[in-house]
C-alpha cells in the first residue's frame, strides 16, 4: 500500500483541509498522514476525511495532532472519476444563509437583535434552509447564550446544516462556547455558497 506524508503544522484555515482533500481526491494513496498543530484544523480534516468515507485514527504526539487517514479501496482510482463523491453538498431543498453579524440591519443593536430572532422564528416556520453559514460576530448566534441558540436548534433538529467559522471562533475566542452546528471553514463555506442552492446574505 502507497502512503503520503502531508505536514500542514503553520498553515491557515483552510489549507490543511484543501491539502487533505487533493490528496484524497488524487486516488493515489491508501494512507495519508496529515499532521496540524491546531485543534481547528484537526476537527476539518477529520470530518472532511470522514464524509469522503476515509477511516480517521487521531493521536496526539508532541503538541501536534497526527491524523492517520485510511482510504476505501474503491477511491483508489485510475482514472480520476470517482474521487471525493462524498464530499459534493448535501441534495436538499431549501435556501442558503449566509450570515455574518449578530444584529440583522443597520441602526439599533437592540432593534438588530429582536430582527435577527424574528428571522429566525420565522425559518422555523417554514421549510426548512438547507444550510446556515456563520461568518464573523454572526458565530455568536451559534455559542453559548445566544439569543436564537433555541431556534437554531430546532433548524439543526430538521435537518439544516450549520457550519459555523473556526477562524472566527477562534479570533473572538469562542472555541469551547460553540452551542449548536459544526466548526467549519473556508472550504466547505465557499462549497455550499457554490453549490446549487440560492443564496441569502446577512450582513
Amino acid at each position: 500500500m502507497s502512503s503520503k506524508l502531508l505536514d500542514c503544522r503553520g498553515l491557515a484555515c483552510p489549507q490543511p483541509v484543501i491539502e487533505t482533500k487533493k490528496a484524497v481526491e488524487a486516488g493515489n494513496d491508501n494512507n495519508i498522514l496529515v499532521i496540524v498543530d491546531n485543534a481547528a484544523a484537526r476537527e476539518n480534516v477529520s470530518r472532511f476525511a470522514a464524509n469522503a468515507g476515509c477511516k480517521v485514527d487521531i493521536k496526539e504526539k508532541d503538541g501536534f495532532f497526527h491524523l492517520e487517514i485510511t482510504v476505501p479501496e474503491r477511491n483508489i482510482i485510475k482514472t480520476g472519476d470517482q474521487a471525493g463523491a462524498k464530499t459534493e453538498t448535501p441534495q436538499t431543498a431549501g435556501n442558503v444563509y449566509f450570515i455574518a453579524t449578530n444584529s440583522l440591519g443597520q441602526g439599533s443593536p437592540d432593534l438588530g437583535e429582536v430582527l435577527m430572532k424574528s428571522l429566525m422564528v420565522t425559518l422555523t416556520q417554514q421549510d426548512p434552509p438547507a444550510a446556515l453559514l456563520f461568518l464573523n460576530t454572526g458565530v455568536y448566534l451559534a455559542v453559548e447564550g445566544s439569543p436564537v441558540l433555541e431556534q437554531l436548534q430546532a433548524l439543526a433538529g430538521k435537518g439544516t446544516e450549520i457550519l459555523v467559522c473556526g477562524t472566527c471562533l477562534n479570533y473572538y475566542k469562542l472555541n469551547d462556547k460553540l452551542a449548536v452546528g459544526t466548526v467549519s471553514n473556508m472550504l466547505d463555506i465557499n462549497t455550499r455558497l457554490t453549490g446549487p442552492y440560492k443564496v441569502i446574505s446577512i450582513g
